[in-house]
Order: structure tokens, then sequence, then C-alpha cells
């Protein structure tokens, strides 16, 4: 019985050794996949598309930089947009765009916003203030269509002219 059983043991011992090696490659494959830079999103202008009492509806364009040596399909970006401070916006977006190797693209999102109180708290702190700039901070992520590549964060602040609301 002990012949039996050290058998079945070895035959297992090499299925498992078997396996192991055939998957060495695989788990290899995502420490050997592109590495990513960031790229970098900025706040290019905010206008107003439509508003009633609870919910307010904006188009952001935002400028994408891909720092990069390959071109990077977006599929998605899920974002947090704070204006002077305040949350103005957060959702996501399935716009899907090419940000070209080394290079930029501009691209216009969608936001939708039941925040009234802090519209009124950017308004209130715009009177009285000489031109139409405020500060902006914009967090999230960028999910794109790129082999053992997850989801990429970026993080970018400064500052937008209201004036060029369209």
């Amino acid at each position: 019985m002990s012949a039996t059983f050290a058998a079945i043991h070895s035959g297992i011992r090499s299925r498992l050794l078997a396996i192991a090696v055939l998957l060495m490659p695989l788990a290899g494959c995502a420490t050997l996949g592109p590495e990513i830079q960031p790229p970098r999103l900025s706040v290019v202008s905010v206008g107003m598309l439509s508003a009633d009492v609870f919910s307010q509806q904006f188009r952001v364009r935002l400028h994408v930089q891909n720092p990069n040596s390959l071109e990077i399909p977006v599929t998605g970006i899920e974002y947090e947009l704070f204006l002077e401070g305040d949350s103005f916006a957060e959702g996501v977006s399935n716009q899907s765009f090419v940000v070209p190797a080394m290079g930029e693209s501009e691209f216009d999102m969608s936001v939708r916003t039941n925040f009234v109180s802090s519209i009124g708290r950017l308004m209130s702190r715009m009177n009285g203030r000489e031109g139409n700039k405020v500060s902006y901070t914009i967090t999230g992520k960028v999910t794109i269509d790129l082999p053992f590549v997850g989801d990429i964060p970026f993080a970018d602040t400064g500052t937008v002219d209201l004036t060029t609301m369209r």
C-alpha cells in the first residue's frame, strides 16, 4: 500500500511541477508589460450646458499630454474635479480616444453636478475679483486598452479662466 501511495504522490508532484513550469511565462508577462508614465491632464475650460434647480450640466474640456513612447488608447476616465477647493463634479466617462506617443490631445467631457451650494460659493468667491480665473484640482484614473497595463492614476492642479465658457 505504501508503494501505491508513493506512486500516486510522485505522479501528483510531477503534474504540479509541470503546471508550475507552464504558468511561469504567464507570470513573467505581467512584469514585462510596458511601464506607462501617468498622462498629464489639465482643464482647458469649463462651460455650463444646462441648469435647473436640481442639477447642472457642464462641458469640461481637458488637455492630455502623453509622456510615453507609445500611444495610449484611452477607454474611460474616472475623475473628481474641485474648483476653488470645493468638490465640483465627480464621475466616469466612457469616451474613447487615443493620445499619440509623446503627443497631446484634447477632448470634451460632459459632467453633471447637483452641488448648488458649491456653485453658489464659487460665484460668491468670483464677485469683486479681477479676472475670472479659478483654481482647480482634478484627480482620478485613466483606463487604457493595453495588455498587462492596469488603470493609470493622475492628478493635476492649475487655474482655468471661466471667461472661456462657451
